[in-house]
């Protein structure tokens, strides 16, 4: 199997209820991260450099700023005449109202599956960070004879996430004989990433009989479903870099995690690189009396003052006598003279004015939501 049978489609608003103000105003593939991308890069990247040509994103509300940096789908080589990148809305021609779960999502575009070409449909979320070879994917499925493939990890099992699927029990061959949706406990788990790969034909029989019954679990219905009739392998990607965002806090550490270089080398692959839209902009500028330790920055910044364990986006100003320490500065924020903030997510344009000093934890990083004047 090769890249060109299979379609892809993402979804860029599952779960973006755990990241509270940074997704108010845009959707879950929309936040910016690691000073220059935005979540959907880390999907959309990884199918393209699997060869894959047609790529859906399923839209459902506050989907602007996706569409700004999405657009044709050119920094992906997306920004074709035949297959390409498609956004798909959140209304179908025989409705006017917002999907209510993912069976909702994907029976609303079967028309797109309809007319897409492609025997294979490869479905990812936008609130894991990896950097996954799906090729090595597409072997595995085609090699063990399923009727399904998910990708899981092992590790603590995520919180906030809705509907979980944890693998309990898979074979040495990594057929899934025992899964259950949302256990208790706190203990690591290999869980589901909610990467699917399946036949077409196979997900739309399912996804219209789950619409005619009215359900709206697609873990319950549909993957459930297919580990109960012994057609659903695991392909556990516990070996590559793997961040779970499933609340601010985890944004914040996996984000932090990327300042030490071994993760950043591991995430960042140079054979499979993450793609984005580019903001042509100067070089960073920093002052005489500037002080950087430990830091990503951006270019098109103005740093004066001194800068330690953060990530800084383009266009970030910082001025003279100020110290900024374990944050994250988005785009076109300014923090004023004189100003000393810790352990602050500031979203963009936020503007912090001079002599303020604002500190959050380790453990309790502060969030400041988009144009916030303090």
């Amino acid at each position: 199997m090769n890249g060109k049978k299979v379609l892809g489609m993402i979804f860029a608003n599952i779960h973006e209820e755990a990241l509270e103000s940074l997704t108010d105003m845009r959707t879950m593939g929309s936040v910016p991260f690691c000073s220059r991308y935005r979540l959907i890069d880390f999907p959309l990247s990884n199918m393209v450099e699997s060869g894959m040509t047609k790529i859906g994103v399923v839209t459902n509300s506050n989907f602007n700023s996706l569409m700004d940096h999405v657009g044709t789908g050119k920094p992906w080589d997306l920004s074709r005449k035949t297959d390409g990148l498609y956004l798909l809305p959140p209304y179908s021609l025989n409705s006017t109202t917002m999907w209510g779960n993912r069976i909702d999502a994907i029976y609303g575009n079967m028309g797109f599956l309809d007319q897409s070409n492609q025997e294979y449909v490869l479905m990812s979320d936008c609130y894991n960070i990896m950097n996954l070879d799906y090729t090595k994917l597409f072997e595995a499925h085609e090699n063990s004879g399923a009727a399904v493939t998910i990708v899981g990890v092992r590790g603590k099992m995520p919180k906030n996430m809705g509907s979980l699927l944890v693998f309990n029990e898979v074979d040495e061959n990594g057929k899934i004989t025992d899964a259950a949706i949302d256990p208790a406990g706190d203990d690591e788990v290999f869980y589901s990433c909610n990467i699917i790969l399946i036949k077409k034909y196979l997900l739309q029989t399912l996804i219209t009989t789950a619409h005619s019954k009215n359900e709206v679990s697609f873990q319950r219905s549909i993957l459930l479903s297919c580990i109960n009739s012994g057609k659903a392998y695991a392909y556990d990607a516990t070996d590559s870099f793997i961040g779970t965002i499933d609340s601010v806090q985890s944004y914040y550490d996996i984000s932090m995690s990327l300042l030490d270089k071994g993760n950043k080398n591991k995430l960042f692959v140079p054979e499979r690189p993450i793609y984005t839209k580019e903001r042509d902009d100067m070089p960073t500028i920093y002052g005489t009396e500037a002080k950087i330790k430990n830091s990503l920055i951006a270019d098109g910044c103005q740093i004066k003052g001194e800068v330690e364990n953060c990530i800084i986006f383009k266009g970030v100003k910082v001025e003279a006598d100020t110290v900024v320490k374990n944050s994250i500065l988005m785009q076109d924020t300014v923090i004023g003279e004189g100003t000393k903030i810790n352990y602050i997510i500031a979203d963009k344009n936020v503007n912090i004015k001079s002599g303020v000093e604002l500190s959050g934890a380790a453990n309790y990083p502060v969030s400041l939501s988009k144009d916030t004047r303090i």
